[in-house]
């Protein structure tokens, strides 16, 4: 039907299909930044028979955009009032707008297409949403690790771990299967059992990851000479990131398994396409949650560190500061890889407290109390020479009367 939109969401990302045109033009309308969906992956999963064949129909001569699900971009296509279903997780809808207008798109208020309606496209559908979420993942950490002053190659060549080894030749057999996978479309069984035991050794290598951030952590906290906390932060930057470059790396290589899994599986077992999605889902969600509490906890050591060498500075004019930049550092190291992964963290920036502040204040601490011992002073004065002038009156007076009775006896 002309003008008609039919959208997915699964909470991340928004599926627009439709004709061509119409795509475009409800796009352009909300002002989404889009990309292909790939809409012709679908066929696999449609099967065979009269049935199939006119849904297969139906996807050639659609067009299938994929929008990334920001806060902003979530609240323009809230207003179309997408129902969610509790069993695929989904959210759809259809919107319909008048010929020859680009805003107007208004809710269609009848049941869906048949592309809304078949299980098995609508799962197909999601699942190459999946793929396509996390491929941009996986481009936004390729730039995130060509902006860190070292490769994430160079760090883990660097390092003599056998995991972190291991990591690097699993790298390079799973880039070399996406790669075939772009020019065949597809992941057949030799494919994928080059890779099908990756992801333990991927596991391992984001474990010991996660160990050294741990560990960096506690020695942070057991530092008490703000000398000596100087130097573990300030080594803490170099370290910091670079392990935050292997969890980049993990994450990116776990998102690539996982894109080739959905493929696997959208080729072998179309059937089972919609639980392997949801649970991997979960999956990423998890590493996330793990990578999070880690990264946090650094980043709440670091910031007991820079209030501790702060309240220091007096003692410590040199190396309170130095305290303070590296924490610094290190929690926006922190906070861009979160940005990268999708990890909602909020960066709060110390302030090196300068010395000759902390010694005006501490100098206005020593005056008031200076002033408070001033004060006490001159009230025990005064009542002292209130004491003294009562006691001088009355010995006046005593002296006085003596010499009366004196004179008054021999006149």
């Amino acid at each position: 039907m002309d003008n008609e939109i039919q959208l997915i969401s699964d909470g991340d990302g928004l599926a627009v299909i439709g004709n061509p045109t119409d795509v475009d033009r409800f796009l352009v309308s909300e002002g989404l930044a889009s990309q292909d969906l790939g809409l012709e992956r679908l066929k696999p999963a449609v099967g065979t028979g009269a049935v199939v064949a006119q849904a297969g129909s139906e996807i050639a001569a659609n067009s299938g955009r994929w929008v990334k699900l920001t806060r902003e971009s979530a609240q323009s296509v809230q207003k179309y009032g997408l129902r969610k279903s509790s069993k695929t997780g989904l959210s759809t809808g259809v919107v319909k707008g008048p010929k020859g207008q680009i805003r107007g798109f208004i809710e269609v208020v009848k049941a869906p297409r048949s592309l809304l309606t078949n299980p098995a496209i609508l799962a197909g559908a999601a699942g190459i949403m999946a793929q396509v979420a996390m491929q941009q993942s996986m481009a936004e950490i390729t730039d995130y690790l060509a902006t860190i002053d070292e490769k994430v190659d160079d760090v883990l060549r660097a390092q003599k771990d056998t995991a972190l080894a291991r990591m690097i030749g699993v790298g390079f057999v799973i880039e070399e299967t996406m790669t075939i996978r772009e020019k065949r479309g597809r992941v057949d069984e030799i494919m994928w059992s080059k890779v099908q035991t990756a992801p333990t050794t991927i596991a391992e290598t984001q474990a010991y990851a996660l160990r050294q951030l741990d560990a960096l952590a506690e020695k942070m906290e057991r530092e008490t000479d703000i000398g000596d906390l100087a130097t573990t932060a300030e080594k803490a930057e170099s370290i910091v990131r670079e392990w935050l470059a292997v969890l980049a790396r993990c994450f990116q290589l776990q998102d690539a398994i996982a894109v080739l899994e959905l493929d696997r599986v959208l080729d072998a077992s179309p059937e089972e396409l919609d639980g392997h999605r949801s649970g991997l889902k979960g999956a990423r969600q998890d590493r996330l949650e793990r990578i999070t509490l880690s990264t946090e906890r650094l980043v709440a050591r670091m910031n007991a560190a820079a209030d501790s060498a702060n309240a220091n500075v007096l003692l410590n004019p040199a190396a309170s500061p130095a305290v303070v930049q590296s924490s610094n550092r290190v929690s926006a190291s922190v906070h861009d890889f979160h940005g990268r992964l999708g990890i909602e963290s909020g960066r709060q920036s110390s302030e090196a407290r300068r010395w000759t502040d902390a010694a005006a204040e501490a100098m206005d601490k020593v005056l008031e109390a200076g002033e408070e011992g001033v004060d006490a002073a001159w009230r025990v004065g005064s009542e002292t020479l209130g004491q003294a002038r009562s006691a001088t009156g009355k010995l006046s007076s005593g002296i006085a009367e003596r010499a009366l009775r004196w004179f008054g006896d021999n006149e």
